[in-house]
């Protein structure tokens, strides 16, 4: 991806509603390099969310260790134990998504005024604009529930008082209906028109990926069973991608733009990198000899680790251990299953006063994003899926699932591909909706690690009548109490928001100290 084309400086609190010059841009938007150049620098600010992507669809989810196990203190903890409140929120600033959403606002209104582009490219680029706007409010929508609704670059339009920019927070219904709004415009606007080679853009089967998931959190979490309909009817028509038979390669360096993916953010060696994923190993100083690949090892014998996976690399950063997955989840995988070790790398600190030595600490390292080695220095520049075709074909369980049918011939293909054809220890046989929705769920928590969708699969799927989310005896996987925590849902918002902007309300639930 190039560098970020020029984009108006939002500065405005609390939403960022209006740049410094009110869009002094009588030089821009003048022929189609140009307008290009905007699209490239919409889909960089996207790039530069990634890890907040992540933190919102992940962190929550029950899968991160709250144990510091390499004594260098764990990032985030507060929202990883579901402590979240309005003194300590977790992101702030509505997760800084409004500054992207002002520069897609500003780029519908000008685009679509636009005469010097062909109706074909003038279509395209608005639905990649309209899909991208539709995907940072649903993430908003499942994030906070109600939120502003900014659907206009307003200072265009006459609006310059930060007074008059306040904006209350529009109702979940009427965010959801923004957002059907948008992703449906943007297929509209796509047409029949092929989609991009490079999959690092928005693009039509891109725009049908996100309709489907909306669409089936609708019909969900809102119980708008008839948009189990369209849901599927929108995954059907993103069809055309494939698995790789190697799970590993969906991400590898070398892979990009891979059979299975269907839309990633892109990084490449000294331009991008997921650079958070190395927070997610291990602290390469403190393998102080007391560190193997073997739990059982004796005395002397064993994998003894120095830097296995070449993290201090010459020129490379020194890395810390920030995050941690629970072991637990890499226990959760099968021994045979391709995705454990594509996805960890497990290592144990020993005690070595005993014969054989006894395990202290059990770790994992993040492998999944490791990306590559270019001049001696470690590059954390594979790219990340914001949709593939395990995703497509697990919501398409989903859908059949929550229709009443068998949803194996999704399923199973997934399996095939983790265990190898025909080597499925345990194939996968429906025995009913809630086995069912439980098998998907864990299926969808073996292959999406760290692609930011833990925490929204809890929250949409159900167990019965209640979303997994919530702790139950039938069902392990909840992480707040339905009686006293069902509000913890959605997460809290700043005082600074209302501070400036006194329409907005605090998160119904929790303590504010917003006046009335």
């Amino acid at each position: 991806m190039a560098a970020m084309a020029w984009m108006p400086v939002a500065c405005q609190k609390p939403l960022e509603l209006a740049p410094i010059d009110y869009f002094g841009d009588s030089n821009f938007w003048q022929n189609e390099s140009q307008v290009n150049n905007f699209m490239v620098g919409l889909h960089k600010q996207f790039r530069d969310n990634q890890f907040m992507f992540v933190r919102l669809g992940e962190l929550r989810g029950g899968t991160y260790s709250t144990v510091d196990r390499q004594t260098t203190s764990l990032n985030e903890l507060p929202v990883i134990e579901q402590r979240l409140e309005e003194t300590s929120s977790g992101v702030g600033n509505w997760a800084g998504f409004y500054g992207p959403i002002l520069q897609v606002n500003l780029f519908i209104q000008k685009v679509e005024g636009i005469t010097f582009l062909t109706e074909s490219k003038k279509s395209y680029l608005l639905g990649q604009a309209y899909a991208m706007r539709a995907y940072y409010y649903f993430h908003l929508l499942r994030t906070y529930g109600g939120v502003p609704l900014v659907l206009e670059a307003e200072v265009l339009n006459g609006k310059t008082d930060a007074v008059q920019l306040r904006k209350a927070r529009a109702t979940e219904e009427e965010v959801v209906a923004a957002i059907k709004s948008d992703v449906n415009k943007s297929i509209t606007l796509f047409g029949t028109q092929a989609g991009v080679t490079d999959k690092s853009q928005w693009s039509p089967k891109a725009a049908y990926m996100l309709k489907g998931e909306v669409y089936l959190w609708s019909a969900k979490v809102y119980n708008q069973t008839a948009d189990l309909t369209e849901a599927k009817e929108a995954l059907t028509n993103a069809a055309g991608s494939s698995l790789l038979p190697n799970f590993a390669n969906v991400f590898a360096y070398g892979q990009k733009n891979n059979s299975e993916i269907i839309f990633a953010i892109r990084n490449k060696v000294g331009e991008a990198e997921m650079s958070n994923v190395a927070a997610y190993t291990y602290s390469t100083f403190n393998f102080n000899g007391l560190h193997y690949k073997d739990s059982t090892v004796t005395a002397g014998v064993g994998n003894f680790l120095v830097d296995p996976l070449v993290l201090a690399a010459p020129n490379s950063m020194q890395v810390i251990q920030r995050y941690a997955y629970t072991f637990e989840l890499f226990e959760s995988f099968d021994i045979a299953d391709t995705r454990r070790n594509a996805t960890f790398y497990d290592y144990y600190k020993v005690n070595t006063g005993t014969v054989p030595y006894t395990t202290v600490i059990k770790n994992t390292a993040l492998v999944k994003f490791l990306g590559t080695i270019d001049a001696n220095k470690r590059y954390f520049s594979d790219d990340w899926p914001v949709y593939r075709e395990a995703d497509r074909l697990l919501m398409l369980a989903e859908v059949t699932n929550a229709e009443g049918g068998d949803p194996s011939p999704y399923i199973q293909p997934v399996r095939d591909r983790a265990f190898g054809p025909g080597k499925d220890p345990k194939p996968f046989v429906s025995k009913g909706k809630d086995a069912n929705e439980l098998a998907i769920f864990n299926e969808r928590t073996k292959e999406f690690v760290h692609e930011g969708k833990r925490w929204y699969d809890l929250r949409r799927m159900k167990f019965g009548n209640d979303p997994l989310v919530f702790k139950s005896a039938s069902q392990p996987y909840g992480v707040l109490d339905k009686g006293t925590q069902a509000y913890r849902v959605l997460w809290p918002i700043e005082s600074n928001i209302w501070t400036n902007d006194p329409l907005v309300k605090q998160t119904p639930g929790y303590s504010t100290a917003r006046p009335n």
